[in-house]
């Protein structure tokens, strides 16, 4: 199992803004992924903005306009499915590059949730719907969130020394 050794990453975000940037294509699977990350944010008492877009290609741009307005953190989601051309190939490292750039270059965490599977029902498990094996929705919110009050508290260490 893919999630096995996963941290369970509980903090406190109070006071952080966090965009959800969240693509339409696999419309179960994206309702899944955007509930667990929702879920995971209120749990966090993080204040939340959810901005859809067509599909995974378009997380990079809009995630990076996300971190130039003032989120604390971004959380993309989006699903790729494998299909007979390698679109899957071009639209998953698109996405992937794109959200590290938009990472590295902003300083804002960007929590990954974008599932890149073989087939419906490995999206189906990873998508926190009743009977998944995962929920990386909630999983890439939490990772977001515990980044984004890591580099606070690097911040504020470099202001006070």
């Amino acid at each position: 199992m893919s999630g096995a050794g996963a941290p369970r990453l509980r903090v406190d975000g109070s006071g952080l803004r966090v965009v959800v940037v969240a693509a339409q294509w696999h419309t179960e699977v994206m309702d899944g992924l955007l509930a667990g990350a929702r879920r995971a944010l209120e749990d966090a008492r993080a204040s939340v903005t959810v901005v859809r877009v067509p599909g995974s290609f378009e997380l990079p741009v809009v995630a990076a306009e996300a971190a130039r307005g003032g989120a604390d953190a971004v959380v993309a989601l989006g699903v790729v499915i494998r299909g007979g051309t390698p679109h899957f190939d071009y639209v998953c490292q698109a996405a992937t590059s794109g959200l590290t750039e938009v990472s590295v270059r902003t300083g804002v965490p960007v929590g990954f949730g974008v599932l890149t599977t073989d087939d419906e029902r490995q999206a189906l498990d990873r998508a926190g719907l009743p009977g998944s094996s995962e929920d990386k929705g909630a999983e890439a919110a939490e990772a977001a969130v515990a980044t984004a009050v890591a580099l606070r508290a690097l911040r504020g260490a470099a202001v006070d020394a």
